[in-house]
């Protein structure tokens, strides 16, 4: 239930939603999922076998705490928040700095003037899916190190942080080829935006009878201009979700930390 209302409530859903009532000519026509119960459906038969056995061992893990008269490292949670929080916020910096703007195209032999790039261009999602895969690669590499480090930092801990990390381990193993194909399937999402927003553009000048001006396309109101904004947007909603296991793993440190002193 703890589970389910994380997901439902999260920022990427939200924004999903939002998109699919903006976009409503499309989104009348189908019935919207529940996106956190399909997420919930991603362990079938064979996975909870395994996780079964995975469970099993890992139970054994206070015991032999306890024989090897090992109580566990004091955890700095203090820093460890810090060393979270800086990773957090120097990946969002990546993830909304401003495009680079584009580089007019090579000057000719001749010595003719320099040909601007066509502004017209950005209007094909082709332009834009190879920046938002990029950003998805470096994410995906800097939360798998930082996950990675938290989970070594609790296994230090006492035997229910231990049991804690290893357990977090091997869900994330189970669960790293289906969360693989779900952060595959945004790039979907953000081209119907895209086109959501190109269209809105052109009835709007339809409407108001105005001619064009692909110039204006990325200044701020323009089209592209909103467009980068929900890019940066689905960024950052997709950031909050990988982060959920992180920010799991420290909570538990904080209530271990708390139940001690209790």
């Amino acid at each position: 239930m703890y589970l389910h209302h994380r997901l439902n409530s999260s920022r990427l859903v939200v924004l999903l939603q939002q998109w699919a009532r903006d976009d409503g000519a499309r989104a009348a026509q189908l019935p919207q999922p529940d996106v956190a119960h399909t997420l919930s459906q991603w362990l079938g038969t064979v996975d909870a076998v395994q996780l079964s056995r995975a469970l099993h061992a890992i139970e054994s893990l206070p015991e032999a705490g306890r024989t090897g008269a090992e109580p566990g490292m004091a955890i700095d949670l203090a820093a460890l928040d810090r060393f979270v929080q800086k990773a957090q916020a120097d990946l969002s910096a990546l993830l909304t700095a401003r495009a680079a703007a584009p580089k007019p195209l090579r000057a000719r032999a001749d010595n003719t003037p320099v040909a601007l790039p066509d502004p017209e261009a950005d209007a094909d999602f082709g332009a834009h899916a190879p920046r938002y895969l990029e950003l998805q690669r470096q994410m995906d590499t800097r939360l798998l190190a930082l996950r990675a480090q938290v989970r070594h930092a609790i296994a230090k801990g006492r035997p229910a942080l231990r049991q804690l990390a290893a357990l977090d381990a091997v869900m994330e193993q189970m669960l790293g080829a289906r969360e693989q194909r779900l952060w595959a399937s945004l790039p979907s999402h953000l081209e119907r935006r895209l086109a959501y927003r190109h269209q809105a553009h052109q009835q709007a000048l339809q409407a108001r009878g105005l001619a064009d001006e692909p110039h204006r396309w990325r200044q701020p109101g323009g089209w592209l201009w909103a467009f980068e904004q929900d890019m940066q947007a689905l960024l950052l909603a997709e950031m909050q979700v990988r982060l959920l296991p992180i920010t799991g793993l420290l909570e538990a440190a904080h209530n271990e930390k708390t139940g001690q002193q209790e």
